[in-house]
């Protein structure tokens, strides 16, 4: 390892695709190594914000998000080499090699290790096979160029079969990846398992006794695995195919703000609750860098937007799961129609994007008034209306205003079965992954809104020029 390379200790929880336990596995060995004294950070490759809030609310542990769509490999290098604590476990994404398109790996787990030099243990769905659990991680291991996979846990595997299929596994494993080892096997347990739903994982604040359901995870996990060997990895990484930078900063890409002067405060108000909670911690990290107060704020409970702000951020969530109770908080949805028609800058997305219109319909078909502040209805689709990655390509600029100059190049994801029957034409969207663009956004001098969950780091300038309009609304 060279001076440059990552020093530290680190390691990739990866799968074969979606439903093979990563999540489980992550949240389990964090708590094991929480309890022998490490002190875990923890990083989810890709645009996920579910996992992270697990990783956070149920373990208290620092979580980031590495995605190489939204960031350049310098700054996932940075993120994973000068994290805070002694150990940085990665949840991977999909499938190992899963990414943007069929044709590379780019965006995919793999990609993000190899950027990084992180050794892989490859996690497997073994329930209802046999043998061919053999011929899958082979399969997989061929096209581990790098030979970043280091280790294999087969996860919803019973001890009695475990111990039948290990020496035979192990066998063929050594006469073709002599480097892998055998980390050990998770029975399909209650303990093992954590509810779902069409965007992914139930919110932690859903699950009673959550802290009690993760320290008997990691029981099960302490018992059925080798902690030692997994550490092991850890402390031997491969070589980072991107040197660290030498100037490094803790959390990722750190931006010094040079335009707001000490008596320029401004404050934006934030949503979150039940309802709305979908945010990358990086995005509220550079509204602070940038001098930005953040007071948040809840359209299910409170009255009011809160006093003194001169901007307001509703991210995603899952608002259709509260219709009743957001309907029914009028003097909210009265306060947030007229700061928006007053003119204060603002951002929605996705969940916070529906709340704005005048109606969100329910799953039954049931219609619920809302913001109005969109003129349209949301409604529940039944399946994707929205996936993937996006990025603006420019925005009906008429006015040459500061905003919307700025949004070309900025990134983000989609991922939504709701969908509008409003005009969303004002922003050119473009998806890498069928290298098409259309139009799917609203926005105008003083606001962003549309489905798109967007990482603001991908162009900050967009920050710089909403807290310049946060500044003039301000006066």
């Amino acid at each position: 390892m060279t001076d440059k390379d990552i020093a530290k200790p680190r390691f990739m929880i990866a799968g074969a695709g979606s439903g093979s336990g990563k999540t489980t596995v992550t949240m389990g060995l964090m708590e094991a190594f929480r309890q022998e004294g490490e002190v875990p950070v923890s990083f989810k490759c890709g645009p996920d914000y579910i996992d992270p809030m697990f990783h956070r609310a149920a373990l208290c542990v620092d979580s980031f998000n590495l995605d190489s769509y939204f960031s350049p490999d310098e700054d996932l290098v940075r993120s994973v080499g000068s994290c805070n604590g002694t150990v940085a476990v990665i949840e991977g994404v999909m499938g190992i090699y899963d990414g943007i398109h069929p044709d590379s790996i780019k965006g995919s787990s793999y990609e993000i290790a190899k950027i990084t030099g992180t050794p892989v243990i490859l996690t497997v769905n073994a329930k209802g096979v046999g043998r061919t659990v053999i011929a899958l991680i082979k399969g997989i291991l061929a096209d581990d160029e790098a030979k970043l996979i280091k280790g294999i846990i087969l996860n919803r595997m019973s001890d009695g079969f475990f111990e039948k299929i290990k020496p035979v596994l192990m066998k063929e494993l050594s006469a073709v990846r002599p480097d892998v080892r055998m980390i050990g096997n998770i029975p399909d347990t209650a303990e093992a398992r954590i509810d779902s739903r069409h965007l992914g994982l139930v919110l932690p604040q859903e699950l009673p006794g959550i802290r009690d359901k993760i320290e008997s995870l990691a029981k099960v996990i302490e018992h059925n695995l080798n902690i030692d060997t997994v550490m092991e990895i850890a402390e031997d990484p491969v070589h980072s195919a991107h040197p660290a930078p030498v100037t490094q900063q803790t959390g990722g890409r750190q931006y010094r703000h040079s335009f707001l002067p000490d008596d320029a405060a401004v404050t934006l108000a934030v949503a979150r609750d039940e309802a709305f909670s979908f945010y990358y911690r990086e995005n509220l990290d550079l509204f602070e860098e940038m001098g930005v107060s953040i007071e948040y704020f809840s359209p299910l409970h409170d009255e009011k937007l809160p006093d003194n702000i001169s901007g307001l951020l509703i991210g995603g969530g899952y608002p259709e799961l509260h219709l009743k109770t957001l309907s029914s908080n009028k003097k909210m949805l009265g306060s947030i129609r007229s700061s928006i028609a007053d003119g204060m800058p603002s951002l929605a997305e996705c969940g916070g994007f529906m709340y704005l219109h005048d109606v969100i319909e329910s799953m039954e078909k049931k219609e619920y008034p809302m913001a109005g502040v969109i003129k349209g209805v949301c409604r529940y689709t039944g399946r994707p209306a929205g996936f993937g990655y996006v990025e603006i390509r420019g925005a009906d600029d008429t006015e040459n205003d500061g905003l919307l100059s700025s949004l070309a190049g900025l990134r983000g994801h989609e991922f939504h079965y709701y969908d509008s029957d409003a005009a969303c034409s004002d922003i050119r969207l473009y998806k890498p992954s069928s290298d098409k663009e259309y139009e799917g956004m609203m926005a105008g001098s003083d606001h962003v809104w549309g489905f798109t969950h967007f990482y603001y780091r991908s162009n900050p300038g967009v920050i710089e020029a909403f807290i310049r309009k946060m500044r003039e609304y301000g006066r």
